[in-house]
């Protein structure tokens, strides 16, 4: 059964983005919360207690391989969506991690974090490959509540304003001058992907509460890549984060101290590369 309806479709072609409502059930988003205070060691109703290590400015929590994360990345209707969006359903899934934003306060300067707006892929190179990516709202999030925020319909744009740039532009830092960044609220369980050419990023909580997230993205899969299929088995089996500056992981490394590997669907082992989706 379809995700995606034919306004939906329309809009992604129009703004570079669209939200998959109630993408996963309840369950799995207490779940994922649960995990996440319990992996930072923190109280959710005492705000004092959101200001620490081990997360980091900007909310990112290092937490990868734990069973609530790859229930959601495993459901699925987040799996049906990207196979809209990819119009193949032979996909590999990111295994990304979590997000716990505190709000901005003058007694905590060091946490306020402005947001921020760019790219993960190098727009510099030629061609620029097609990328998606996704956020799941784990609460319901409003426009101030530093969560994530574009600027929709840049994709269409992009060839365009390139060419008003200095040569030694940022490849993954844009101008925005002249350029309007939309914050994006969303209720609890929404789902929203989003073309990568698209400035993004999250801003900055104004809010009195955290914003909470889960990151997940999916891509046709490299079966034929022996090597990345079992680095993506090992980091799984082992709970590892993915490699590279940008996912540190865990200086206590909880998750492979006390993790167990996460359980898997037939649709999960697929997604993560165990099983092949040209087996049969």
């Amino acid at each position: 059964m379809s995700v995606l309806s034919e306004q939906d479709r329309g809009f992604w072609e129009e703004n570079g983005y669209v939200i998959v409502h109630q993408a996963v059930p309840q369950a799995n988003l207490d779940a994922v919360i649960d995990t996440i205070w319990t992996f930072l060691g923190m109280d959710p109703n005492d705000p004092d207690d959101w200001y620490r290590e081990p997360h980091r400015k900007g909310g990112m929590v290092e937490l990868y391989q734990h069973q609530a994360l790859w229930n959601n990345r495993q459901y699925p209707r987040v799996h049906q969506a990207f196979t809209e969006i990819w119009r193949t359903e032979k996909l590999w899934v990111s295994m990304d991690r979590a997000n716990m934003k505190p709000p901005a306060r003058p007694d905590k300067p060091e946490w306020d974090h402005p947001g921020m707006v760019h790219w993960d892929l190098d727009t510099a190179a030629r061609p620029i490959p097609f990328k998606v990516q996704g956020v799941l709202y784990l609460t319901d999030t409003a426009e101030n509540q530093g969560g994530f925020q574009c600027v929709p319909g840049f994709h269409r744009q992009f060839e365009e304003w390139v060419k008003t740039q200095p040569a030694d532009r940022h490849p993954h830092r844009p101008d925005l001058t002249d350029l309007t960044v939309k914050r994006i609220p969303g209720r609890a369980g929404d789902l929203l992907i989003w073309h990568s050419l698209l400035p993004h990023g999250n801003g900055r909580n104004t809010s009195d509460r955290p914003r909470l997230a889960q990151y997940v993205t999916m891509y046709p899969a490299d079966e034929k890549n022996e090597e990345a299929r079992q680095h993506r088995i090992r980091m799984w089996r082992d709970r590892l984060s993915p490699t590279g500056a940008a996912f540190p992981g865990d200086p206590r490394g909880l998750e492979q101290q006390y993790g167990k590997t996460a359980d898997l669907t037939e649709l999960g082992k697929k997604l993560l590369g165990l099983e092949l989706w040209d087996s049969a």
